[in-house]
């Protein structure tokens, strides 16, 4: 389990590595070349973020006594890429000294103001599409979540209709069981009947028997 954390550790500092390099090129790009390395960083954010939460899950299966070390490890990671997020944010909005120049011209003084005013209006915009981006991941997380719940409650009502099914299975088989129950005791009860009956007539037809042998006996002597 250890070692898959220390593979995302790696992906993590190779990953963040790359992103430092980029957000530091940012401010020195114009252009569509800067809007594509920032979509580029803003993709790799994505996937640090995403390397955080397997991490996250691989401490949480760690045991108890080795937890703490990593909990620690992944604290600072936390910390480094909220760092990061902050020097993009800031990169986004910044001008090296060569664009500045570029997009002032020589009439630096007067568009120095301007230039002030557009990065403040940048800063306010990128605030509100952080802001939406975190209302949108939300909103997926809790369509995740209500996706996932009715899932659970679709397979909890297809279990409790399976259960329905064999609790009424299991009382059609005792009805069925109540009823041989009731044929075999009415068989039994006849069959013990005729025995009674049986055992009574053998009973009379030896008594007839031997008291006709006991007047045959009888006559026979009283004839001598």
């Amino acid at each position: 389990m250890s070692s898959d954390f220390e593979s995302y550790e790696q992906d993590f500092g190779t990953t963040t590595a790359e992103i430092t390099n980029k957000i530091g090129r940012i401010p020195k790009l114009s252009g569509e070349e800067k809007t594509q390395l920032i979509l580029n960083v803003d993709k790799q954010l994505e996937e640090v973020r995403e390397l955080m939460e397997q991490m996250d899950l691989e401490v949480r299966e760690i045991p108890i006594q080795s937890r703490a070390m990593y909990n620690s490890r992944l604290k600072s990671y936390k910390q480094e890429l909220e760092k990061l997020e902050k020097d993009f944010k800031r990169s986004r909005i910044a001008y090296s000294d060569e664009v500045r120049h570029e997009l002032l011209g020589d009439d630096g003084g007067s568009s120095e103001n301007q230039l002030i005013k557009l990065r403040e209006e940048r800063a306010h915009l990128l605030d509100n599409t952080e802001r939406l981006e975190r209302s949108s991941r939300r909103l997926e997380a809790g369509y995740q979540i209500a996706v996932e719940t009715e899932q659970v409650g679709q397979e909890i009502l297809s279990n409790l209709h399976t259960d329905r099914e064999k609790i009424q299975k299991a009382r059609e088989r005792l009805r069925e069981t109540d009823a041989n129950l009731g044929k075999s005791s009415r068989i039994l009860t006849g069959m013990l009947r005729r025995i009674i009956q049986n055992r009574v007539l053998v009973f009379m037809l030896g008594a007839i028997i031997l008291l006709t042998i006991i007047l045959a006996i009888y006559f026979n002597l009283r004839g001598h």
